[in-house]
């Protein structure tokens, strides 16, 4: 069987040619975002913004889950597998050739190299046929419109590829009104124009070649305000002298910045970036000397005109000045690229290097891409990067990189474009001209010094002074580094500097002169610092993960967060600490790359083992306890059980609220701190409980976000540690934590798995993490349809929670057991528990319990007929939820909250919601939600006498009963569709829906 995949139209799945069903169109729009990289790997977290962009649902990433699941199942029998790829992600097991925009672009290839225009001709002509639309058809997110962006404008050049091809082929007769049609839509893009005025001149209709080439003329200059380029003029001219064999011209921009126009032959379409001008080049900086040769060397191959772009290699040791070389190498060329300048620190050589895909994001705002256009994978971030600097002059600077692979995706191929790279490495893979810097010989190293000191001052000292830059082995970081210092304090003598200097020299003779200059620098530095900055620039070095904010080095410091901010700013000022960022929550700060170095080692040499323990246990209790505090801020985890007992050090109460304001905030930008944090403790050899406690303290962040991986990740490793480490009770938590996830992720045999393990290991420590995980397993047991063995576990959990006081488990557990009884015909039971659930919510001030007990309420009324009490019920749980945020919970109140109105006879309102409602279900992925709304609607149906509508929904609805495998729901669906064939006349039909409800109530 032949299979193949569309996205060049409608999002379709073919087999030998007829359409196969993979699901609605959320599924459809999932399947598209991996066809795009078809057979490679796709993070959760850009498949999720492909989905959804910046409307990303509640419970995001667990309903792409369901989608992927689905999917797995409607392409499996085709042999096609979707496999979760290591580090996270799925890929789509698929062929690129089996899809059509993959087979589109290689054909597209292989029409370009081809050096015979007839097989070209049948290769672009077979790759055109494959559009059947507009790609992506239907589809609206930020990334889908970027991908339909570029597709548009590879779809457009292979037009008017094949349109040169056709005219060099002679068969300009049959091609004038085609080319016409799209001069009026593309009415300032000069190949366009340039292509229907040859095919008009070829054609023997010159008076319209050149009435064509004035309109042109004059549309340029009054919509844009310039003149027709060089070779649309040669054309002009050519057809003028009557030149037999004209040229067409080729426009410098690619097409896929044209804007077709409407039919006033105005643009409809808004440009996908504005012409901005970006100027990233850092300041010029006023200290620079020397470097004349090299300067004069680069501005020549720089300002050369060439046939392609030039790339520039400025090689050197660290500290040798190449930034400073290329920042006044670009401002000296600016004239000579006037669309703008780009700037990227790549941190090559530090822990935590630039990636490209970040950079990019970057280049592509200041390119004029608004924010949330800018694509979610790094090759289409690439495209979009070189399509917009095709047709333009602009110089990219990439400074401090480590490799070639790290620039690769960031150099421009625009042929009036030009790159600077500067490494400390040869990069012999990279193409490009180089230029190695050397180290400033004693006499500019001499000027440099008196440029920062003044003349006089270096002049009276002209022994210490050479000896400095000596020392500094002619290192203009070295000697910058040294004067500054000097410049600081200007009661120092410089022979004070140079005693400094060559002491270190001796102790580093080993190194390789870049870091002994640098070293010997930074070491100067440290030496005049305080003690207490000294020790603090020491314990940074012992934090993990490329940033941190000031309470981290305030547990590290055992000291309180103003000390801790205030020393933090003494080592901004002297530049050994850098600010990454300032946010809401605070600003976070980072080491320069040899600034960590130099502070790793210093911490080896000067921080005892004991030390460095007792503040790493620090930081490790301080992480718990903010953590522990905003998951508690949330009042999202229904098990409600502390863990601030295992703290081991904890900020002032004052300190953490200042933090913890907007507790989810303040989750969001330490969460990859905190993960790290929790990995560092785990690797640790000490206790394993305080790590294990973060570790789970995190679920609330990770169940909110839909952070599935790391949920996974972090606590299969603390689990793991645990049982290790024999620590049972530790093991017990982390086993409650991984029975909710894989209970989330619909791996039921797991969540069991995870849930009875957890109730051995915790047997004998008390109720608490027992009654927890009693109601997991509870939950589990219902979900498949296992009432007794739900009921007894939902009991004892009900018990234990109550003996223990934690009410967020109690209320879980009752309104499970409130649950079994409306599904088993026990209404008033069931509402006497509800009831019980509400009251225990508020006097808490649990809220989502307050709105789970009302919306059951509401069930319960709507099972006794009560309809104005359950519509008054669904309400409230709606109010709650949504100010919550709590979207999903707001959409099962709504569902039920419509079917009532309609039970009311409010037919037009109540099917207004269930509309809503079913449309929320699906952006969700939650199927039990859609199926149920279905029902619903099929009931407001049979209220007003439609049969029809009513039969669809109902077999919709009990067909994904059916795929759920909820009994006594599926036996409510086959009644209502028994309903529907009844209305419609189809009693034998009506008979046989009855008869499977009766046999699937009985079973």
């Amino acid at each position: 069987m032949a299979v193949r995949f569309a996205i060049l139209g409608t999002i379709e799945v073919r087999r030998d040619g007829v359409a196969i069903d993979v699901g609605h169109a959320m599924q459809r729009r999932v399947l598209a975002a991996l066809l795009v990289d078809a057979d490679r790997a796709v993070s959760v977290d850009a498949l999720v913004d492909r989905v959804w962009g910046h409307a990303e649902p509640v419970h995001g990433r667990r309903k792409l889950y369901g989608y992927v699941s689905r999917l797995r199942h409607a392409l499996a029998a085709d042999g096609t597998a979707i496999t979760r790829e290591r580090g996270g992600g799925y890929r789509l097991a698929v062929e690129p050739s089996v899809v059509d925009a993959h087979r589109f672009r290689e054909l597209s290839g292989r029409a370009r190299k081809t050096g015979c225009d007839g097989q070209a001709e049948v290769l672009w002509r077979e790759a055109l046929a494959l559009w059947r639309g507009s790609a992506f058809a239907g589809v609206d997110t930020p990334w889908f419109n970027a991908q339909r962006h570029l597709l548009d404008g590879e779809r457009l050049a292979a037009q008017l590829e094949l349109v040169d091809v056709r005219l060099r082929l002679a068969q300009h007769d049959g091609m004038v009104s085609e080319l016409a049609a799209r001069a009026e839509a593309y009415p300032l893009d000069e190949r366009v124009i340039g292509q229907l005025i040859l095919a008009l001149y070829r054609c023997g209709r010159q008076a319209e070649a050149l009435e064509t080439y004035e309109r042109a003329r004059r549309r340029l200059a009054d919509e844009l305000g310039v003149d027709p380029g060089a070779a649309l003029r040669r054309l002009y001219e050519q057809i003028l002298a009557g030149d037999p064999e004209p040229a067409a011209p080729r426009s410098a921009a690619p097409p896929a910045t044209a804007k077709p126009a409407g039919k006033s032959g105005t643009a409809t379409n808004p440009p996908m970036a504005r012409q901005l001008v970006p100027r990233l080049l850092p300041a010029d900086l006023s200290l620079f000397v020397g470097r004349k040769d090299e300067v004069d060397e680069a501005r020549r191959l720089l300002g050369e005109e060439r046939p392609g772009p030039v790339t520039l290699l400025v090689t050197g040791a660290a500290g040798v000045g190449k930034t400073a070389f290329a920042v006044r190498t670009g401002h000296l060329l600016a004239s000579r690229f006037p669309d703008g300048q780009l700037h990227a620190d790549l941190r090559g050589f530090g822990d935590e290097p630039a990636e490209p895909f970040t950079v990019l994001g970057t280049f592509l705002r200041a390119l004029g891409i608004p924010g949330g256009t800018v694509p979610a994978e790094l090759t289409d971030r690439v495209h979009l990067y070189r399509t917009l600097l095709a047709g333009r002059q602009m110089l990219v600077v990439l400074d401090n990189a480590a490799s070639a692979q790290q620039v690769s995706d960031l150099l421009p191929s625009g042929v009036g474009c030009a790159a600077v790279v500067t490494s400390r490495t040869t990069m012999a893979e990279l193409s490009g001209r180089r230029l190695p810097l050397g180290v400033l010989d004693t006499a500019t190293g001499l000027d440099l010094l008196r440029e920062m000191l003044g003349r006089d001052r270096t002049d009276a000292e002209p022994d210490p002074a050479r000896s400095i830059v000596e020392t500094c082995g002619g290192l203009p970081l070295a000697v910058w580094v040294a004067g500054a210092r000097l410049a600081a304090r200007p009661h120092w003598p410089l022979a004070k500097v140079a005693r400094a200097l060559a002491d270190e020299q001796r102790k580093l003779d080993e190194l390789a002169v870049g870091h002994i200059a640098v070293r010997a620098s930074l070491e100067l530095t440290y030496q005049q610092m305080t003690p207490a900055t000294q020790r603090a620039l020491r314990m940074i070095a012992l934090l993990p993960g490329p940033n941190f904010a000031a309470w981290a080095l305030a547990a590290l410091l055992d000291a309180d967060l103003p000390k801790a901010e205030a020393v933090l700013d003494d080592l901004v000022e002297v530049h050994l600490v850098q600010i990454s960022s300032a946010n809401a929550t605070g600003i976070r700060y980072q080491l320069h790359d040899l600034v960590r170095l130099f502070a790793r080692e210093r911490a080896e040499q000067d921080v005892q083992e004991q030390d460095r323990t007792a503040a790493l246990t620090r930081l490790l209790g301080a992480s718990l306890h903010l953590a522990d505090l905003a998951a508690d801020a949330l009042s999202v985890d229904f098990q409600g059980i502390s863990q601030l007992d295992l703290a081991s050090w904890r900020l002032a109460a004052a300190e953490a609220d200042q933090l913890l304001a907007d507790p989810l905030t303040w989750f969001n930008d330490e969460r990859q701190f905190l993960i790290d944090v929790a990995e560092q403790a785990l690797d640790a050899t000490d206790g394993v409980a305080p790590a294990a406690g973060l570790a789970t303290a995190l679920t609330t962040l990770f169940q909110v976000g839909s952070h599935f991986d790391d949920w996974e990740r972090l606590q299969n490793r603390a689990l793991k540690a645990a049982l290790s480490s024999g620590d049972r009770h530790s093991a017990a938590k982390v086993h409650r934590c991984l029975g909710e996830l894989t209970t989330i992720l619909d791996r039921y045999t797991e969540a069991l798995d995870h849930f009875e393990q957890a109730l051995q290991l915790a047997e004998g420590q008390g109720p608490t993490y027992r009654a927890s995980a009693t109601a997991g397993l509870a939950y589990v047991h219902r979900l498949l349809g296992q009432y007794t063995s739900a009921a007894f576990h939902f009991e004892e959990a009900a018990e234990l929670a109550e003996s223990a006081g934690n009410v967020n488990c109690l209320v879980y557990a009752t309104n499970g057991l409130g649950v079994i009884d409306l599904e088993q015909g026990r209404v008033e039971a069931a509402a006497a528990r509800f009831t019980k659930c509400l009251r225990v919510s508020r006097v808490a001030g649990y809220r989502p319990g307050e709105a789970q007990a009302l919306r059951c309420l509401g069930q319960s009324h709507r099972a006794l007929g009560a309809y104005p009490a359950a519509a008054d019920a669904y309400r409230l749980a709606v109010a709650i939820s949504e100010d919550l945020g709590d979207r999903l919970s707001a959409t099962h109140a709504t569902c039920w909250l419509g079917d009532v109105l309609v039970r009311q006879g409010e037919h037009r309102e109540g099917r207004r919601l269930l509309a809503r409602s079913l449309w929320s279900y699906r952006e969700f992925g939650n199927l039990w939600g859609e199926a149920a709304t279905l029902y619903a609607l099929a009931e407001a149906h049979l209220a007003v006498g439609r049969s029809a509508p009513a039969r669809r929904r109902a077999e919709a609805a009990v067909s994904l009963w059916r795929q759920i495998g909820s009994s006594r729901w599926l036996a409510v669906g086959l009644d209502t569709l028994a309903k529907a064939h009844a209305l419609a006349g189809d009693h034998e039909a009506a008979d046989r829906a009855r008869a499977e409800a009766e046999e699937v109530r009985t079973a």
